[in-house]
């Protein structure tokens, strides 16, 4: 990922992650056939990394009316902290749409991101794709603004997402 995030990812090549590695090309190529299956490992490996940021997360929270503001936090930091890793992320997601060898690997961060949110409650499909769309939207907004927004910007979209009815000041839907 380290190479996609300096270079893109028309730069990965087997020498070029060799290199990276501090390997020889001819190891890299033992395991990885193509640049797509380099590129999907390091899709793979986001993914783990989400898995750790969710369980986290969770571990923290043990009220949900501070999810917005933790979610928020850590959007903050994908946009501010590891913008470089964020926008390679995102750059493999959207190669995806050209390469589909990719598109598994980059549909599993939002599996896996549904049932660690889901819990096995059966929180409804539709909710969860909005919910997922919308975080997308915020951090592909804040990669391309001026200024980047602060966790304090993102909650405010993220509490309307999560307590719609909190957020409207009432206790019930009409």
């Amino acid at each position: 990922m380290r190479l996609v995030e300096r270079e893109g990812s028309a730069a990965v090549s087997h020498r070029a992650v060799a290199k990276e590695a501090g390997v020889s090309a001819a190891s890299i190529a033992y395991y990885f056939d193509s640049i797509d299956e380099l590129l999907i490992a390091s899709l793979f490996d986001s993914v783990d990394v989400l898995v750790e940021q969710i369980g986290e997360m969770k571990d923290r929270v043990d009220d949900s009316r501070r999810w917005p503001a933790e979610i928020a936090a850590m959007l903050a930091s994908m946009i501010h902290d590891y913008r470089g890793n964020t926008l390679a992320e995102y750059e493999l997601y959207l190669l995806a749409a050209r390469r589909p060898a990719l598109r598994p690997a980059a549909r599993k961060w939002r599996e896996v991101a549904a049932a660690s949110v889901n819990d096995g409650r059966g929180a409804d499909e539709g909710v969860l794709t909005a919910f997922f769309a919308a975080i997308d939207g915020l951090l592909l907004h804040g990669l391309i603004a001026d200024e980047p927004p602060s966790a304090a910007e993102l909650e405010r979209p993220l509490r309307f997402l999560l307590q719609p009815l909190d957020y409207f000041g009432v206790d019930t839907v009409p």
